[in-house]
């Protein structure tokens, strides 16, 4: 049986003042909120066309995942592609038949070229000797890129692997401006970006939250960028250094992001990632109703990130954390009250000082 109470108290550690609520506690519906079973519960679910490439992968067949990548392309679905990139990507490490096959049989088709890419990227980045060796990965990502130039998600993993060869600042702008060409508003690029901004400048959380303001305000309603002070609000959140940023500053990151969740589909698994993180950041600003209407919108559909930060086991994790917020809500907790925001000391599991890693999300 889980202790409810402590949990909050030891995910928080943050102190509680009773006073007015903040944040949009006040929008969420004041009726019982039915969330699936915990047993329902899928961790990292595919959605309906990357399952089937995953599942011929395993097979050893990639016609499915050319076909899926092939049409991301055509359509300019660039954050779709992205996040399935990723996904094949990580596959083909354990189970790298089947991209090998592709590779010899198509060796210049930008779809095959870019995971390769991504799974060499993977393959060293939790290396000590990461920079050395990304360095040797350098010809992989530029293939991708030249092999079709209007994608800008060769120029995301460029991004990342200049942050993980430690590459200097004017480098990186040349990359930055690269990928912006492509896509202005691209949500994977743009994180690269801040989470380069914040390995650079160690602490520098108000230029954090500058920058993913600014790139917030510019992007479409609807896009994922709208949620990029949302990242900024977690990298703080999950970092023990640097001068304080006024509460103000994370409870509007969580409002803007909650708009966002409020547009996009309900119990479907793209959006998942944005509810898990956001539930995360809402529930460390003790707003409870909040999380809880983001469990409900997310349904079945847990992530990874960011439960494995301080958890061996993501899903039970998050489980745990749904049981706790539920009982908040029960327990007539209507929302953290206004006052100073104290960041949290030390860091996260893996000692990487909330700074994730390339593979997440």
């Amino acid at each position: 049986m889980v202790d409810t109470m402590a949990l909050l108290h030891g995910f928080t550690r943050t102190p509680r003042v009773r006073g007015k609520a903040t944040g949009t506690a006040s929008h969420v519906r004041h009726v019982p909120v039915e969330l699936p079973a915990d047993d329902e519960v899928l961790l990292d679910a595919p959605d309906d066309v990357l399952g089937p490439a995953l599942v011929g992968a395993a097979d050893g067949d990639h016609t499915a995942a050319a076909d899926l990548l092939a049409a991301t392309r055509r359509t300019g679905a660039w954050e779709h592609r992205d996040r399935y990139v990723r996904r094949l990507a990580a596959f083909a490490r354990s189970r790298p038949e089947w991209l090998d096959a592709w590779l010899a049989g198509a060796p210049r088709d930008p779809d095959a070229l870019l995971v390769d890419a991504q799974r060499a990227v993977y393959r060293v980045w939790d290396s000590p000797a990461r920079a050395e060796l990304l360095r040797e990965v350098s010809p992989l990502i530029t293939a991708a890129a030249r092999a079709d130039g209007r994608d800008p998600v060769p120029w995301r993993l460029a991004l990342d692997h200049a942050r993980g060869a430690r590459a200097g600042h004017t480098y990186f702008e040349e990359l930055w401006e690269a990928a912006v060409r492509r896509a202005p508003h691209h949500h994977g690029c743009h994180v690269a970006a801040l989470r380069y901004l914040a390995a650079s400048w160690h602490g520098s959380h108000r230029e954090c939250f500058d920058f993913a303001d600014l790139a917030a305000q510019d992007a479409p309603a609807g896009s994922l960028t709208q949620a990029l002070p949302l990242r900024a609000a977690f990298g703080y959140l999950t970092d023990g250094c640097g001068p304080e940023v006024p509460r103000e500053r994370i409870e509007a990151a969580a409002d803007r992001a909650v708009a966002l969740s409020a547009l996009l589909p309900t119990g479907h698994t793209w959006p998942a990632g944005l509810r898990n993180l956001l539930t995360y950041v809402l529930v460390r600003l003790e707003r409870w109703p909040d999380a809880l209407e983001q469990l409900r919108l997310t349904g079945p559909y847990a992530t990874s990130f960011p439960w494995d930060l301080d958890a061996e086991d993501p899903l039970g994790r998050f489980l745990e954390v749904r049981q706790a917020v539920r009982a908040a809500v029960a327990a007539g907790a209507s929302g953290a009250a206004a006052g100073p925001f104290v960041p949290v000391p030390g860091r996260p599991r893996g000692g990487q000082g909330g700074r994730v890693g390339c593979g997440d999300h």
